[in-house]
């Protein structure tokens, strides 16, 4: 993996984490195209990485919006604090035992088996990018018809409404294709949630998730470092701290494209996307990918 690699995966990382077409997806189909093994622990700790410099991109920008969304007031800030606990309470459940029964059930004969091995499967991607098409389908449909959300007027998040959103963010996690930020705002929209708060609520659970991914990739790494005797981690942990430096650059830019796009009313266009995506990948997979 050469420095001109990882640049450009980053920027194929930060301009598609930002938007509901699923980044990892994108960087794996990437990875397969310049002869790369997406399921490698070096890999897929790059890609967590890359998701790290997109996550502080995530910062940035959303810092002031989140201040006027959730922090105006005390009671503001406990009603966010508990909705926000609470969706990664169903994000957690759901997720670490989707990741358990894969591991153990789907992989029970492989030695050193982990749920990162299926990120090499175009033929798992293929269908988990179509479904996340046909969701965000489904909400820029409903939203084009022009009803309004019950929210009470306010724009608060309900705790249904947060469980939702978080136990959708758990589907997301063992399968590369099922857009998170595509699955989890479009959820919200269909619960009734202002599109505006879905978008900042959604991206306020990936600064959560993402530090807990970076754990795993790097004890997954050590340990397989530590299985094939290698002297040192720096040849696999440099290159993806420069990675993660220009994911943060390309995903400022996504993220202003993403946010004119749902203020203008055309969510369903990325769907439609999700959907020409999965012909390619699955297109892909079929030519021997």
């Amino acid at each position: 993996m050469t420095l001109l690699h990882v640049i450009i995966l980053a920027i194929v990382q930060g301009f598609a984490e930002l938007l509901p077409v699923s980044s990892s997806a994108h960087v794996i189909v990437a990875e397969e195209l310049m002869g790369m093994n997406p399921s490698a622990p070096q890999m897929t700790f790059l890609l967590v990485m890359l998701h790290t410099g997109t996550m502080l991109a995530v910062i940035v920008y959303f810092w002031q919006r989140w201040r006027r969304a959730f922090f105006q007031s005390v009671e503001g800030f406990k009603r966010f604090a508990y909705v926000f606990i609470l969706a990664n309470v169903f994000t957690g459940v759901i997720g670490l035992a989707l990741i358990e029964g894969i591991e153990r059930i789907v992989f029970r004969h492989q030695a050193h088996a982990w749920v990162e091995q299926l990120f090499s499967h175009l033929n798992l991607i293929a269908p988990a990018l179509a479904a996340a098409g046909i969701l965000i389908l489904a909400a820029g449909l409903r939203e084009g018809r022009g009803r309004e959300p019950d929210s009470g007027g306010t724009g608060e998040l309900t705790a249904k409404q947060a469980g939702w959103i978080g136990a959708v963010q758990g589907l997301c996690i063992p399968f590369r294709g099922f857009s998170r930020s595509g699955a989890t705002i479009s959820v919200g929209m269909l619960a009734g949630v202002p599109r505006r708060i879905s978008e900042d609520f959604s991206f306020a659970l990936a600064v959560a998730l993402t530090p807990a991914a970076d754990a795993r990739e790097l004890w997954r790494l050590v340990k397989m470092e530590h299985i094939q005797h290698s002297a040192s981690l720096f040849p696999s942990v440099m290159p993806s701290i420069l990675g993660a430096f220009f994911a943060f650059l390309a995903g400022l830019v996504a993220l202003k494209w993403l946010s004119r796009w749902l203020e203008s009313g055309r969510w369903y266009i990325f769907g439609f996307y999700c959907l020409l995506a999965a012909c390619v990948v699955g297109y892909l997979y079929h030519v021997g990918f």
